[in-house]
């Protein structure tokens, strides 16, 4: 085939058009090159979703954490919160911990 029969084919003729020509090279600008490209939308996209997926788990743990303080605004539900996490004690006891043999690390 000689460049003069590819010439007259139908799809050359659309091909070499100057409009199909320019939007192409518009498309390939706007989704690699451009600062607003489709590729980096993309990766900003998944961003997004990632931190809303942080922002949701920290919703969680904030409304874990004011279940937390309501319960601890009584003095009694305090006072077996400090035994208990940080083994507070009265000045008039004495506690014992005791560790049975298989809670032990190894």
């Amino acid at each position: 085939m000689a460049f003069k029969d590819i010439k007259k084919k139908k799809w050359f003729k659309i091909a070499t058009n100057a409009y199909i020509l320019v939007l192409t090279a518009f498309l390939v600008w706007m989704i690699f090159f451009d600062t607003n490209s489709f590729l980096i939308h993309l990766e900003l996209q998944k961003e997004i979703e990632k931190l809303e997926k942080q922002q949701e788990f920290l919703h969680d743990e904030i409304a874990k954490d004011k279940k937390i303080i309501e319960k601890l605004s009584d003095p009694d539900e305090l006072e077996k919160f400090a035994r208990e996490q940080y083994y507070l004690k009265k000045k008039d006891e004495e506690i014992y911990l005791i560790e049975y043999e298989d809670s032990l690390d190894q």
